[in-house]
């Protein structure tokens, strides 16, 4: 098994929201045991909606507008970089944040998670932590923030991040890192291996490895709120426009991860309370040469990230890009 223990103590920079307090037993979900890998599912009936952490669900039990518009929380203007905006192959466009670095060094592009975003202050924090060593170009997904579309959480999201990536490149960067947290990073998987347009490197912090996980406090209650009839409406509370249920399953991270030829890194924290670091020690298994950080002390996405742990993972995809090129893979 190819883990590396870091002796760096992590502090967890966890947020404090309603679904910690909620109980735990909501809906009436029992815990269910964790599984690190995918089996088959003949039969299995999709429920309403996937889902895959980090949630801020402050004020989303509160009574809110039927109607579903853009989030009028995520600012035009950013305190940090400067605004940009790229079209996906489905024709979404998705707003950002574009800070400049030099052309002949790294561009790392960041992938929030779920309810997050560019104008939420974990994601700011991310940008500006990474843009201390190099550019960062990071956009709201759909369904978030200023961007346009509904969110399908986590299936047709690979088509942001190939649009963000054709950008990033457009922009004249020699290479390109995409950083992805969550919900974020279970995308930059799938966009990794099944991508048309993929980076140099991809790093995921914090991702499930499969979807509909319920082994978690967190996790139960997501899963209850969103399969809930005003599911949308909740949604909206939060800042996010839900698109449709999925009407099949698209490939988890778990079953692409090997098709990923490229750099791989996975960071896991040891107090991530909606995926145990189980999930990351499975997709290492299933890739073909990923590299593993367990991380001490460590929460969830990008709320768990430290200055320390953004210079490292900086540090290491600037290693893995002189290692491999982009001119030997494209």
């Amino acid at each position: 098994m190819r883990v590396t223990r870091n002796t760096f103590p992590q502090v967890g920079a966890g947020e404090c929201d309603m679904i910690g307090k909620m109980p735990d037993n909501v809906g009436g979900c029992a815990p269910q045991p964790t599984v690190a890998s995918e089996s088959a599912r003949p039969g299995r009936q999709v429920p309403r909606r996937p889902l895959v952490g980090d949630m801020d669900l402050a004020g989303a039990m509160a009574a809110g507008d039927d109607e579903v518009t853009q989030s009028s929380s995520a600012s035009k203007t950013h305190g940090v970089g400067s605004g940009f905006r790229c079209v996906t192959d489905d024709d979404v466009t998705l707003s950002g944040v574009h800070v400049a670095g030099p052309v002949d060094g790294p561009a790392f592009v960041l992938a929030h998670g779920f309810t997050h975003g560019t104008a939420k202050p974990a994601t700011r924090a991310a940008i500006e932590a990474f843009a201390a060593h190099g550019a960062v170009v990071a956009a709201d997904f759909r369904g978030h923030g200023q961007s346009q579309g509904r969110s399908s959480v986590g299936r047709d999201e690979v088509h942001d991040l190939d649009a963000v990536v054709r950008w990033t490149r457009a922009a004249g960067y020699r290479s390109v890192t995409v950083v992805g947290f969550s919900l974020g990073g279970a995308v930059a998987l799938r966009q990794a291996a099944l991508g048309t347009d993929r980076p140099d490197i991809v790093v995921a912090v914090s991702a499930p490895s499969r979807w509909y996980v319920r082994e978690s406090g967190p996790m139960r209650r997501l899963h209850w709120l969103l399969e809930h009839p005003l599911s949308v409406r909740m949604g909206a509370a939060l800042g996010v426009r839900l698109g449709e249920p999925w009407s099949d399953l698209p490939r988890s991270p778990i079953e692409v991860v090997a098709d990923i030829d490229i750099p791989l890194l996975l960071v896991h924290g040891t107090e991530d309370d909606y995926f145990t670091p189980t999930h990351a020690i499975a997709l290492q298994d299933a890739s073909r040469d990923g590299q593993l950080w367990i991380e001490p002390g460590m929460g969830h996405g990008e709320t768990g990230l430290t200055a320390d742990l953004v210079g490292r993972i900086a540090g290491w995809s600037t290693a893995g890009d002189r290692a491999a090129s982009p001119a030997d893979r494209h």
